[in-house]
């Protein structure tokens, strides 16, 4: 999105990095990665419009523009944009520890190896029909760079070990306790007027908007623990904190999500009882897709698994 047409789409957030954005782009040291401070601006304006609705204030939109990693974030796309110098830099700062970060994962010398050199070539990005195509251009820098990176090894690891499972037998899986997902006739039972009326699609849009606004750890920490069964203390071993941190986070992440979604709810126009009703409909009914949004950015590049590293459940 070019910064025309996101001033054009979103006035409000360019007139509210207009104060900062000298500041902004001298923190970042864009120029030193090649980033002249046009296209910088460019990119905070882009960030900014991918997780703030038109209608922010503009002190709103100035508190999220410094909360940025201006630094980590200037420098990652001067990476994805092939400057050498920023991968000088990029590669003495994390070359080690995208190692330790996959041994911690993996827990095996040479799979750490294999998985680190693996991200390498990702962050460094193929030439197609001419362009660079880098994972390093979806980070965003709304959280560490270095928690990301541990992100993006991390959802490798779990991508490998799904293809592994993949070749497992059924009779292994049901050993394993695997819960296969229901038959699409019990899903589909809205369709065939079984069910309870169609979920407004207010919902769909609240709990959309919501989800995106969450940085990739907290979108790894549900998905891994309400979507994929890992236990709080697998999850902690993977982000390298105590279950007892991760066990208070999912908690907070619940409270919060519902908190957030009654509050996205009345800002499409539903009062307070309609929404709380709204959120007692079933999860099946949603048109949501709740795994897709919580790893949309580790496809991309960005996510599933922003702190990881222990072997999946």
């Amino acid at each position: 999105m070019s910064t025309n047409s996101v001033i054009q789409s979103a006035p409000a957030l360019a007139s509210a990095l207009q104060p900062h954005s000298e500041a902004l782009c001298t923190q970042s040291r864009c120029a030193e990665w090649g980033i002249p401070p046009v296209a910088f601006e460019q990119i905070l304006l882009s960030v900014a419009a991918k997780y703030l609705p038109e209608t922010t204030q503009a002190a709103d939109a100035a508190t999220f523009f410094k909360s940025l990693k201006v630094e980590e974030l200037a420098l990652a796309r001067g990476c994805a944009a092939g400057h050498e110098r920023a991968w000088e830099v990029f590669l003495t700062r994390y070359r080690e520890k995208l190692f330790e970060m996959a041994l911690g994962i993996a827990r095996e010398a040479a799979t750490a190896r294999e998985l680190a050199d693996s991200l390498y070539a990702d962050l460094y990005g193929i030439h197609s029909r001419g362009e660079r195509v880098s994972k390093l251009a979806s980070y965003t820098g709304r959280g560490s760079l270095e928690g990301w990176l541990r992100t993006v090894l991390a959802q490798e690891f779990v991508n490998r070990y799904r293809k592994q499972r993949r070749t497992t037998s059924l009779d292994e899986e049901i050993e394993q306790g695997r819960q296969f997902t229901a038959q699409p006739q019990e899903v589909t039972a809205a369709g065939a007027g079984l069910a309870d009326p169609p979920i407004d699609p207010r919902l769909d849009q609240s709990i959309t908007s919501v989800l995106d606004s969450l940085t990739s750890e907290d979108r790894y920490v549900l998905a891994s623990y309400f979507l994929d069964g890992r236990t709080l203390a697998e999850v902690a071993r993977t982000l390298g904190v105590h279950e007892s941190t991760i066990s208070r986070r999912v908690d907070k992440l619940a409270r919060g999500l519902r908190k957030q979604i009654l509050s996205e709810l009345g800002r499409r126009g539903m009062t307070r009882r309609q929404a709380e009703e709204a959120l007692d409909a079933d999860v099946r009914d949603l048109r949501v897709d709740l795994r897709a949004r919580l790893t949309q950015e580790c496809r991309a590049g960005t996510f599933s698994a922003q702190e990881a590293g222990e072997t999946p459940k």
